[in-house]
């Protein structure tokens, strides 16, 4: 099955244009394909940022926290021979 397609136009400086328009020949791929891979990657990671956001909303909300003094003290002993083990809420 075809999935249904819409165009989608956008403004972009020349500079970007020429790099996508480079990497189209190199990969032996049309510029809409690099584009739609671009466009699906950003999507991806902005719902997974804010995906982690909300989680650390809930934690705040349910009381899911620690001290600023024992994140720094775990992450001051990071690499040293006694690294502390990660604080829990």
């Amino acid at each position: 099955m075809v999935a249904e397609t819409r165009t989608l136009t956008a403004q972009v400086p020349v500079e970007l244009a020429q790099e996508v328009d480079a990497l189209s020949e190199r990969l032996e791929r049309p510029r809409q394909w690099i584009i739609k891979k671009a466009l699906v990657q950003f999507l991806t990671r902005e719902a997974e940022k804010r995906r982690l956001i909300q989680e650390g909303l809930d934690d705040v909300t349910e009381g899911r926290l620690i001290s600023m003094d024992e994140a720094r003290a775990w992450a001051d002993s990071l690499g040293a021979d006694n690294e502390l083990p990660v604080p829990k809420a």
